[in-house]
């Protein structure tokens, strides 16, 4: 995994290196795997050498474009002292809102168009970095809140990574494979909305704590 100089996450990041890697992102939807240093340098108006600086290398500056598209989903603040079922409930549906949010967008579907491209092939550079920056980044950005649900006996699994999977496919359903088919859905701030709550019920009715209790 790439390490990179500078830490990707919307406190951390100055407002120039947010506009740089805004701009990388625009490239990617633009040009695909295309996108070089001297490419970006040029878009966002900054130095080769700054991209160096704060990146290290392609590889750096794709891990670093990846891991902002994917910091629009945000961590759940975790607060073992007042957790409950509706704290658990409204963390579950605000990660699902953006995680939708951001899935359905332009920029991260044609990102995952490329990354697909890659998967296979000797240029499996963004593939990789998508795959790591991307669902496995989101699930261990969602497993500390699982836990502690179950920790609480709010949920119950045995295994984390099952969870977080059945939980992703309640959220994301066929939504991600027909955008990057070309399907052209609807997704009003309304629909995800509903979506998110959807999924968030769903998933409760399968790992909550009546569901364990029927079970019995």
């Amino acid at each position: 995994m790439v390490q990179l100089a500078v830490d990707v996450s919307e406190n951390a990041l100055t407002e120039r290196q947010k506009d740089v890697l805004d701009a990388a992102l625009a490239l990617l939807v633009e040009a695909g795997d295309a996108l070089t240093m001297t490419s970006v340098a040029r878009r966002a108006s900054c130095s080769k050498e700054s991209l160096y600086k704060w990146f290290g290398d392609r590889d750096g500056l794709l891990t670093a474009t990846v891991q902002w598209q994917a910091s629009k989903v945000r961590a759940v603040p975790v607060n073992p002292e007042a957790f409950d079922l509706a704290s658990l409930t409204a963390g579950l549906q605000r990660f699902a809102s953006d995680w939708l949010h951001v899935l359905s967008g332009t920029i991260s579907v044609a990102l995952n168009r490329v990354a697909v491209g890659h998967a296979g092939s000797d240029k499996h550079d963004l593939g990789v970095i998508v795959l790591e920056n991307g669902p496995f980044a989101m699930a261990r950005r969602l497993k500390p809140l699982l836990e502690l649900g179950r920790d609480t006996g709010l949920l119950h699994f045995s295994e984390t990574d099952e969870a977080f999977r059945t939980f992703f496919g309640l959220v994301v359903r066929d939504m991600q494979i027909r955008l990057l088919l070309g399907d052209r859905l609807e997704l009003t701030d309304a629909s995800i909305e509903r979506d998110s709550l959807r999924a968030t019920q769903q998933f409760l009715a399968l790992y909550g704590a009546k569901a364990a209790a029927g079970g019995h």
